[in-house]
């Protein structure tokens, strides 16, 4: 038994007043005289002896009724929790796209909702995290608003990352008991993954939403295959997860008109590729639709867009090369050449690329304009002359970097090693080339210039480097590239690297992106002080982050947009290109953790194979059974009695 007010037990002397009043007899008796003595005698004994037993009764009574008073203020229940504690729900409740499914009494998530709703206590306070979003403190009219109208996020969670939000809010508040739950199917999208488990430190409730069906089939990617004057090649990738499947429709959408359509055919747990060729067009609004009804629907559509192709402006200064005329072709390219004497200075802010080709001194003038041409967004690959002025190169290395050429090396080195992570080489390998032809180098500079390397010697210096400064792309090979210097020209690995060097100066949009990924985005366009780009498709609009430079916009999307589909990119009113957006990969796995098996690894873990069971132990455990009325019946029926007593006990 508890007590919500014990403090009234402090008043437990007042018991001593019925007692003072039964020790000291206030009534006093009067002699009266009889004849007959020995009768009266025999009659007294027995009239004082009811007359003590009528006043114990009394003070019985008494004693009894005020301290079933005393009971009664002091508010006595039986709880697992004490009165004045408030309970406080924390619960994940996951909103991924995994749970956008139907199962045998409607869409997932909406029934997960309304069994919290029909469940938790309106005595209650409520703390939900979703994927994007965290809504504190609620009462459970507000909890119940907040589930009717919650709605899926494409942004995927680390359910790690979910448990230390999670008990970093039981904040040990005043009087505050806290139950952290979680609520998931559990999806994993790494296998090789830590497990995510190993940091749970307070206890958590686990109930895993069950799918029924264990078959899925969805359209992983697409890329262009093929792309000539006249027509594209699509490749689409198809992912089957489950048993084999026969004549499934797969169709070509150019927005609303359809372009093709076809059946395939797909092994137990395969992926298959299906090409569509189509005639070239100046904007190609694709979409990819399967028809199939398997457990998730949201990947049978997938978006990707075609754009005219924005072509990169590229400008070398200094000797003339062959190679750079043929990587940086026309049919990607806008490349054009001069030597030091005749440079448009005009010319360069519009410019997306320069190279600066074997140059013996980088003048002052021009070291100016390049400083500006970088701050401004623009990159810049640096290929020195086998004889520098050093003084030259170091001072103009000082304004953007903190290092130096230090010393000329003339002497045969290998090109051995190559960063295969580096985003240059991101689709060049399909693995990593172990029978590699080493180019070698007959001189070099050395440095200290600091970056990220992208090729390197046999003696780990760096052949090709990204020098790290607060502006933009900055490339340096460290030799000439000439054929009397290097053999590196006739080395396969010269065309990725510099038409790659090239075509990463402009972040082309990609033919789609994904959603609540971090994603770059450039646009050839020249804003005025105030103007900006927005970003809308028939139910949205949002202004995406973005920074001007002299020629171009960069854009940079991650948490907006929240769905897939086409998006347009406006200044004002005029569009000036369409993007595609598409939802993760990952949500589409059928790969679950294996709850039943993390009580076994943690004890802080409870599983519960239903909302239900969590909510009704949750709400057996903080029930309260209030005795006051017991102890206020206790306290009148004592009243009564006394009263009986006094009017029919007669001595």
């Amino acid at each position: 038994m508890q007590f919500k007010y014990p403090e009234v037990f402090y008043f437990l002397f007042v018991l001593i007043i019925p007692i003072i009043v039964h020790l000291f007899q206030l009534q006093k008796f009067n002699k009266v005289a009889f004849t007959n003595v020995a009768f009266l005698k025999k009659i007294s004994l027995e009239t004082r002896k009811s007359s003590k037993l009528k006043k114990w009764l009394i003070l019985t009574s008494r004693m009894l009724g005020l301290i079933a008073i005393l009971f009664t203020f002091s508010q006595p229940y039986f709880s697992n929790k004490k009165a004045e504690y408030k309970n406080h729900n924390i619960i994940y409740l996951d909103n991924s796209m995994s749970l956008n499914t139907n199962g045998t009494s409607g869409n997932k998530l909406k029934m997960i909702a309304q069994e919290i709703i029909k469940n938790a206590s309106e005595s209650d306070l409520f703390t939900v995290i979703t994927n994007d979003d965290s809504y504190l403190d609620m009462n459970k009219k507000e909890l119940d608003n907040l589930l009717k109208n919650i709605s899926f996020s494409a942004k995927t969670s680390d359910l790690s990352l979910k448990i230390i939000e999670i008990q970093g809010q039981n904040k040990n508040k005043t009087n505050t008991l806290y139950k952290n739950i979680l609520i998931s199917d559990f999806q994993i999208f790494e296998k090789n993954k830590i497990k995510e488990f190993t940091n749970v430190k307070h206890p958590i409730s686990l109930v895993k939403v069950k799918n029924q069906q264990e078959n899925n089939i969805s359209v992983d990617s697409i890329h262009i295959s093929k792309n000539t004057n006249e027509e594209f090649t699509i490749s689409v990738t198809v992912k089957n997860q489950g048993n084999e499947k026969k004549n499934i429709p797969i169709a070509l959408y150019n927005d609303s008109k359809l372009i093709s359509k076809r059946s395939f055919s797909i092994g137990k747990d395969l992926d298959t590729k299906i090409e569509f060729t189509v005639p070239k067009a100046t904007n190609f609004l694709g979409r990819i639709e399967i028809t199939y009804n398997d457990i998730f629907l949201f990947d049978n559509t997938f978006y990707f867009n075609i754009n005219s192709q924005q072509k990169v402006s590229v400008l070398s200064i200094g000797k003339q090369s062959g190679s750079l005329n043929k990587i940086f072709s026309e049919n990607n390219f806008q490349f054009q050449a001069s030597d030091l004497r005749n440079i448009n200075y005009n010319s360069i802010p519009d410019q997306q690329l320069i190279v600066l080709n074997e140059l013996e001194i980088i003048p002052d003038v021009l070291q100016n304009s390049l400083l500006n041409f970088i701050k401004n967004g623009g990159h810049l690959l640096i290929i020195p002359h086998k004889e520098i002025q050093t003084t030259s190169y170091n001072t103009f290395f000082k304004k953007i970097n903190s290092g130096k050429i230090t010393s000329f090396r003339k002497d045969s080195l290998k090109i051995t090693t190559i960063n295969y992570q580096h985003k240059l080489y991101a689709d060049v390998f399909s693995k990593q080339v172990s029978n590699f032809q080493y180019p070698t180098v007959s001189l070099s500079y050395e440095t200290s210039l600091t970056g990220d390397k992208i090729i390197s010697y046999e003696n780990k210096l760096a052949f090709l480097q990204e020098i790290e400064n607060p502006f933009s792309k900055v490339y340096w090979f460290t030799s000439p590239l000439d054929l009397e210097t290097t053999n590196f020209s006739n080395s396969p690995l010269i065309v990725p690297t510099l038409f790659n060097i090239g075509q990463l100066s402009l972040e082309v949009s990609s033919p789609y992106y994904t959603l609540h990924m971090e994603n770059n985005i450039e646009v050839l366009q020249k804003l005025d002080k105030d103007e900006i780009l927005t970003m809308t498709n028939t139910q949205d609009s949002f202004i995406p982050l973005q920074q001007s430079f002299a020629n171009k916009v960069r854009l940079k999307t991650s948490d907006l947009p929240k769905t897939a589909g086409f998006y347009s990119i406006l200044k004002a009113k005029d569009t000036l290109q369409s993007l595609a957006y598409n939802y993760a990969n990952t949500e589409s796995l059928l790969s679950f953790y294996d709850v039943s098996k993390l009580k076994k690894e943690n004890p802080n873990i409870e599983i519960y194979e239903s909302i239900e069971e969590l909510f009704a132990e949750i709400n057996e455990k903080n029930e309260v059974q209030w005795l006051w009325k017991l102890f206020l019946a206790i306290a009148i029926v004592s009243l009564l009695l006394e009263i009986l007593i006094l009017k029919f006990f007669k001595p």
